[in-house]
C-alpha cells in the first residue's frame, strides 16, 4: 500500500491561525488525511475546522505533544469530545488508552524518550521496538514515531527497524522536506508520514503559495513507486 501524506495544519508545532482558510483553499486537492495540534487554536476555532475536514469527506487526525499523565488524557478528551478519527502522539498510558477504545478513537501514540519543545526522541532502538510491541499486544492501532528528532543514533536505522518489527501502521512524524526524505519512508513501508512546517515554509516550490507547493508535493508522491 502506498505510503500516506497527512497534510498537518501547524507550523513551529502549532496549528496556524488561519488554518481553516488554508484549508478551505486545498480541500479539493486529494489529499485524504489531516490534521492539526491541540494547540494554537481556541476550541472553537479547532471544532469548526475540524467540521470543514469531515464535511471534505477527510480522515482526521490530533496530534498532542504532551508527556504527563494529566496532559495526555485532555488530549485524548479533546480528541473524544470534537470527533477526531484518530489521536496521534502523547506518551503511552493505559488510563489514556482505555478511555479513547472505549469512545471509538484510533490511538497512535509515541515510542521512545521523547521530552522538550521542539520534542526530541532518545533511547535504544531495541527498547524501542520492545516498547512498541507491548503497546501492540495492548491493542493500539499504530504509531507516531519522531525519527528524524532521534539524538541517540541514525534516525533512518531507527524509523526502517522500527516499521520492519511491526504489524500496524506507522507513521513518521516530523522533518520530511524533501523528495528523498519521501522516497525513503515509501521504500520502508511506512504507513504515513506527516508534513506541515515544509508546506508553510515552501520548501518545494519558493516562490509559490501553500497550494503550490502541496501539489508539487503529490507530484512527487505520484512519481515515486
Amino acid at each position: 500500500m502506498k505510503t500516506k501524506l497527512i497534510v498537518m495544519l501547524t507550523h513551529h508545532d502549532r496549528t496556524v491561525t488561519d488554518a481553516l482558510e488554508v484549508f478551505n483553499g486545498v480541500k479539493d486537492i486529494g489529499v485524504d488525511c489531516w490534521g492539526f495540534k491541540d494547540v494554537g487554536l481556541p476550541e472553537p476555532q479547532m471544532a469548526e475546522l475540524l467540521k470543514a475536514i469531515k464535511d471534505a469527506g477527510k480522515t482526521s487526525f490530533l496530534e498532542v505533544v504532551s508527556y504527563s499523565e494529566e496532559e495526555c488524557m485532555r488530549g485524548a478528551k479533546l480528541a473524544v469530545k470534537l470527533g477526531f478519527d484518530c489521536l496521534m502522539g502523547t506518551l503511552f498510558y493505559p488510563s489514556v488508552w482505555e478511555y479513547l477504545k472505549a469512545n471509538g478513537i484510533k490511538y497512535m501514540p509515541f515510542v521512545g524518550g521523547v521530552s522538550g519543545s521542539p520534542s526530541i526522541l532518545e533511547g535504544t532502538i531495541e527498547d524501542m521496538i520492545e516498547e512498541g510491541k507491548r503497546y501492540v499486544a495492548a491493542g493500539v492501532y499504530g504509531f507516531d514515531i519522531l525519527a528524524y528528532r532521534y539524538v541517540d543514533g541514525d534516525p533512518e536505522e531507527l524509523a526502517r527497524r522500527f516499521v520492519g518489527a511491526m504489524d500496524v501502521p506507522v507513521v513518521v512524524a516530523g522533518s520530511i522536506s524533501s523528495p528523498e526524505r519521501m522516497q525513503f519512508v515509501e521504500d520502508i513501508g511506512a504507513f504515513g508520514f506527516t508534513m506541515g512546517s515544509a508546506l508553510f515554509e515552501k520548501k518545494f516550490v519558493p516562490d509559490g503559495s501553500f497550494r503550490d507547493n502541496l501539489l508539487k508535493v503529490c507530484e512527487i508522491m505520484d512519481s515515486i513507486g
